[in-house]
């Protein structure tokens, strides 16, 4: 099996770094200081299973690497769009994309039947710029369920978690799935090829879509969310909203929000990866997290104003985050 891995940041490097370990023809394609030093030293993966180093071959030029059987993104989803052309020189027939990302995904309505069969949604793929680079037939979906970060270039430092959910669109236990998670597994990962992705979609994002805005707009941590009466109540707001969306469109996330509330307590005094990426200036990555669950609530005729108020406001401060400096 050869796999390249686009966008070996905290996730992509950590999964590459495991898939190399576990016997994998890995490629790694970065940028910059962390780049260079995989180049020199390969990946040092701190973490409380154990640490190791793996080192796969690694570059900045998709050309290099060619075809190959599988391109893990790890990708922010904002950038997408932007991919086509580092994405089209790893592609042969059966080449698979396993996009590792939050929020809803591009292939949402591909693979289902119904009303709903085969729409896209303008806030994930704009006038089809994400589905031109990255067709939907070659989609896998994977939720990510491990937390890492770049404690220097090379050094992945993992926190928690080792589960990598994928699943097919169209629910199909496909043998180009169950390889790919036999590759992990052998990793040390956990990988289930799950026949209802898009639950665990939900699952995930009903955190993500309240604590991620929040934290930007706040600053605050999970746990200091949580522990502001008010604001914790909006995020029950938030999450009883993204419910009603998610039941209107057929899906059935089996967690109370008492219990999701209870999994962001006990996070602490972390900051969500929409907070970081506020304190270093860059973009962040909101409209598959919450603008998309609102035109999803307008396509099924949900009312959710918490999160239209919250979606606009978090707009308003990506676009500030964006705008050139003056001067």
């Amino acid at each position: 099996m050869k796999v390249a891995v686009l966008g070996a940041g905290a996730i992509g490097a950590y999964v590459g770094a495991a898939l190399h370990r576990g016997g994998v023809e890995v490629h790694l394609i970065a940028r910059g200081p962390h780049l260079k030093k995989i180049r020199e030293s390969g990946v040092r993966v701190e973490s409380p299973r154990g640490d190791f180093t793996a080192r796969p071959h690694a570059t900045n030029n998709p050309a290099e690497v060619g075809p190959v059987d599988h391109v893990f993104l790890g990708l922010k989803a904002n950038r997408y769009a932007d991919a086509g052309p580092m994405v089209k020189p790893l592609l042969h027939d059966e080449t698979t994309i396993i996009a590792a990302q939050n929020g809803i995904p591009w292939w949402y309505f591909h693979g289902v039947d119904g009303e709903y069969a085969g729409r896209r949604i303008d806030a994930v793929d704009p006038d089809g710029s994400v589905s031109a680079a990255l067709p939907v037939e070659r989609a896998i979906g994977c939720v990510v369920y491990a937390a890492t970060e770049i404690a220097s270039p090379g050094v992945i430092r993992h926190l928690e978690g080792t589960r990598f959910s994928i699943g097919e669109p169209t629910g199909e236990i496909s043998q180009r799935c169950t390889t790919f998670s036999d590759a992990m597994i052998a990793g040390g990962l956990k990988c289930p090829v799950e026949p209802d992705l898009r639950r665990d979609i939900w699952l995930k994002l009903m955190g993500n879509i309240a604590f991620n805005p929040i934290s930007a707009l706040t600053r605050a941590t999970m746990a200091g969310i949580c522990r502001h009466i008010d604001t914790r109540e909006l995020v029950v707001q938030m999450m009883t909203e993204t419910l009603d969306v998610a039941t209107r469109l057929g899906a059935h996330p089996e967690i109370s929000i008492a219990r999701r509330l209870a999994g962001a307590e006990r996070a602490g005094e972390h900051k969500t990866s929409t907070l970081q990426d506020l304190e270093r200036g860059r973009p962040l990555e909101l409209d598959v997290i919450l603008k998309a669950v609102v035109e999803l609530a307008d396509l099924t005729g949900a009312s959710a104003p918490t999160l239209r108020v919250v979606s606009a406001l978090a707009d308003l401060l990506n676009e500030q985050v964006a705008a050139p400096v003056p001067g």
